[in-house]
């Protein structure tokens, strides 16, 4: 029987898990955004700031000091100002700084490769260690550049898991991380699809303001459209697109 909106929530994240494999285009093993340090330390200026500013945060950054030696022996000041695109550059700038002194101290050099040999609890753990570095970052960095079988979630996949029902609603994001991963096979390459694609939905479809549902394919079960406008009709369900068209736009990094 297809999902339901009454159906447990550990059904709707297999079902959705499904659906939007099929929607959007599938990640590979292969797939690799950038260096983990490049993932740890971007991703730490990413905080309520765009992809854009962000990039251009990271660029400014090693333009002006050439190196991480280089950020880390920055006046705190004038690292602030080369990433002033980002949130809140005057408490990003003293963080980064610290974690690279941090990493250089117990590593003796700048590099996160150890963690591929390491267990993923313990990875997990060193690294929220560190100053202002999450479960969202921690998370990123293990499973991107490590394949790790954990879950990221940030406000977008949050929003949707929240709508959908895959989660409860006054669930936090930092809840979300176990309560997501625990209904989902340790499957890193599956975790990278999941990870994505609702990232993606919440970027593209599931809006935090007017979401596009007449587009989601996930009206069928989603706690939200059900409570906006009732049970999907199939007229509504045989209009839903089948996968993501490109003529929408690109989809986000």
């Amino acid at each position: 029987m297809p999902t339901t909106y009454t159906a447990p929530a550990a059904e709707k994240t297999t079902e959705n898990q499904r659906i939007l494999q099929e929607f959007y285009p599938p990640l590979t093993q292969e797939t690799t955004r950038r260096s983990p340090m490049r993932e740890l330390i971007s991703t730490v200026l990413s905080h309520r700031t765009t992809h854009a500013d962000e990039e251009l945060a990271y660029d400014r950054m090693l333009e002006a000091f050439g190196d991480w030696e280089g950020v880390v022996n920055a006046p705190t000041q004038e690292l602030a100002h080369a990433i002033r695109t980002t949130r809140w550059p005057d408490t990003q700038a003293p963080r980064i700084q610290e974690i690279l002194r941090r990493i250089k101290a117990e590593r003796g050099e700048y590099n996160l490769d150890f963690l591929e040999e390491w267990p993923t609890e313990k990875g997990m753990q060193w690294l929220n260690d560190m100053p202002g570095i999450g479960l969202k970052t921690a998370s990123l960095v293990l499973l991107f550049n490590f394949r790790k079988p954990v879950l990221p979630v940030d406000t977008h996949v949050h929003r949707v898991a929240q709508r959908v029902g895959m989660i409860g609603p006054k669930a936090s994001v930092e809840k979300a991380h176990q309560v997501l991963l625990d209904q989902l096979p340790k499957d890193s390459l599956l975790l990278l699809n999941f990870h994505k694609h609702n990232y993606w939905h919440g970027q593209k479809i599931c809006f935090f303001t007017k979401p596009n549902c007449a587009r989601c394919p996930l009206k069928g079960f989603c706690n939200y459209y059900l409570e906006h406008y009732g049970p999907a009709t199939p007229e509504a369900l045989a209009a839903t697109p089948a996968c993501w068209d490109t003529a929408w736009g690109a989809l986000p990094h």
